[in-house]
């Protein structure tokens, strides 16, 4: 544990530091909306004592220009899952109840909801998802004075938090994984045109990573956009296996396309996994749903929302530097990959 001075100024944010904690965890000792174990309530309430913290003083010192309300901005896109959205959206939202706030959706795209909401007070932070490298929306938020965390990695943050997968280093994990079952050529199915061409984060980083690595392993490659559809699948398979390139392996990411994955190839006569290997970057149940589990690098939808709430929280209480956080991936093997013959 920690011998800083205790402060009447402490936050939830150093109450968890100083009991090794999660901010979550503290929220759940404080409001009894989860067990926890006795263990853990004594090493809060401990570290809650050391530093002087009253929760009850600092809720009455910031309850008359408190809405207790969370905006999340969730653009509803034609070129979005919008299946892995609501899992994202349905982590912000429990972890957003631990902290008493409830969440104003906004599913607009223009700069004039967020001001909107802001300027009438009517949410006391902000949580911005599908981010684009040079989000228009972003010089907006940089100027209000509202905390405000992003679910990406824009170019220029201008100031702001961000938490998001590291896309570009699951696609790494992935090549990797397949370079060293023996895969010497490797094609990326990945995101719909649309989410390419307006440079949305995730999309970019995982085709960047993808690319990288393969040049790093000296692994013959191709990547092909693919909107989420049987008939765009199969002129991408089509590209995929009619180059010059002897490609033995996939990496997909797009989750709209594992339903139909596996009865496209097999119209090209490949089986997966003895005729070839298949990595997929997506949610853990989505993954796993399969009746054959795909190999997955698992998008943690709940840890990233989690996270972003637990940030805009700490913004609230504290006015602290800006913080990008990356979640590191990592790989669970299922049924859908298999070592070169």
């Amino acid at each position: 544990m920690s011998n800083r001075k205790a402060s009447t100024a402490a936050t939830i944010s150093d109450v968890a530091k100083e009991a090794g904690v999660s901010t979550s965890t503290v929220s759940y000792v404080m409001s009894g909306n989860r067990p926890i174990s006795k263990e853990t309530r004594e090493i809060v309430e401990a570290a809650m004592r050391r530093l002087k913290y009253s929760p009850r003083s600092s809720a009455r010192a910031l309850a008359s220009s408190r809405s207790n309300v969370l905006g999340l901005v969730v653009p509803l896109r034609a070129d979005v899952n919008v299946g892995v959205v609501m899992q994202f959206v349905t982590a912000v939202v429990t972890t957003a109840r631990t902290f008493n706030q409830d969440v104003l959706l906004l599913t607009q795209d223009d700069a004039g909801s967020i001001e909107r909401v802001t300027s009438q007070s009517m949410v006391d932070g902000l949580v911005m998802m599908d981010i684009e490298a040079r989000d228009p929306r972003i010089p907006v938020l940089a100027k209000l004075d509202k905390p405000a965390v992003l679910i990406g990695m824009p170019d220029d943050p201008r100031g702001l938090s961000c938490v998001d997968f590291d896309f570009a280093g699951a696609s790494r994990t992935a090549v990797r994984h397949l370079a060293e079952l023996g895969h010497r050529g490797i094609a990326f199915i990945g995101s719909p045109p649309a989410s390419l061409r307006r440079h949305a984060t995730y999309a970019d980083r995982a085709l960047r990573g993808f690319e990288e690595a393969c040049r790093e392993l000296e692994v013959t490659h191709v990547s092909v956009a693919c909107e989420a559809n049987s008939k765009d699948l199969a002129r991408a398979l089509d590209k995929v296996f009619a180059g010059p390139e002897s490609i033995t392996a996939l990496l997909v990411h797009n989750e709209g396309l594992l339903p139909i994955l596996r009865e496209n190839l097999a119209a090209h006569s490949f089986t997966v996994p003895e005729d070839i290997s298949v990595v997929v970057i997506a949610p853990a149940d989505v993954a796993t749903s399969a009746f054959l589990p795909w190999t997955a690098v698992s998008i943690p939808a709940m840890d990233i929302g989690r996270a972003a709430v637990e940030m805009v929280m700490d913004r609230l209480s504290l006015a602290k530097p800006a913080e990008l956080r990356l979640i590191a991936p990592t790989l669970s093997e299922g049924a859908s990959t298999a070592a070169v013959r």
